[in-house]
């Protein structure tokens, strides 16, 4: 299901084999973002987009409240028993372990203190980080500047996220960031799809992470 002109998109699930697979993807520059769910999702909403700029910025400051509109639908509109996923790009790195470098990227936006409160609030309501349950390993990342080579350096950070309510924990049968996807043609995205696959797995796909780790190394060293 997909709503232009949104960067995040909630599903309801209203039975159990209603979703199957959930995407947060920018697939090329140039086109919209997209918010993709399988067969059968049965009810969606669009949430509008989360604001991106520096910090001191009025964009940071939107970031901030627009986090702040979210936790407080959730509170009153929402209920955490059922079953939905929010997704998209949230322009917030949740813990060090989700940037390439935490002293590199320290004093910066997506890893403020006050941007990782409003994402940790989210989960503090009932959501969860459906990529962690699958992946504890760091170097994982969905966004990568477009410059100084930093894809090929693997110098990215983890903004994208799925979060599902417990109710889908145990459903959700794998995660994956498709690595491969960022290098689309004619002009890749600076992000990359992150999938889950709820009940079983959707069809198989190779996101490159195992093939690209020794090329980062070489490409790091001095």
């Amino acid at each position: 299901m997909e709503r232009r002109g949104h960067r995040e998109q909630l599903w309801h699930l209203g039975g159990r084999h209603e979703l199957r697979r959930a995407i947060a993807a920018r697939p090329h520059a140039g086109r919209r973002r997209r918010r993709a769910a399988g067969r059968g999702a049965n009810d969606g909403g669009g949430l509008r987009r989360c604001p991106r700029g520096g910090r001191g910025s009025p964009f940071y400051q939107a970031k901030l409240t627009w986090f702040e509109r979210l936790a407080r639908w959730l509170d009153a509109s929402a209920d955490p028993k059922s079953a939905f996923v929010i997704g998209g790009d949230f322009n917030v790195a949740p813990t060090d372990e989700d940037v390439w470098d935490p002293e590199a990227c320290h004093g910066g936006t997506h890893v403020s203190p006050p941007e990782r409160e409003a994402f940790g609030r989210l989960c503090a309501w009932g959501l969860v980080d459906a990529y962690r349950l699958h992946h504890r390993e760091s170097g994982r990342y969905t966004w990568w500047d477009y410059r100084a080579g930093n894809f090929h350096k693997n110098f990215g950070m983890r903004i994208d996220h799925l979060l599902v309510t417990a109710s889908l924990v145990k459903r959700t049968v794998s995660a994956e960031i498709d690595r491969e996807a960022r290098k689309g043609k004619p002009v890749p995205s600076d992000h990359a799809p992150l999938v889950i696959d709820l009940d079983e797995p959707g069809f198989a796909f190779d996101p490159g992470w195992a093939g690209a780790e020794g090329r980062i190394a070489a490409r790091r060293s001095p």
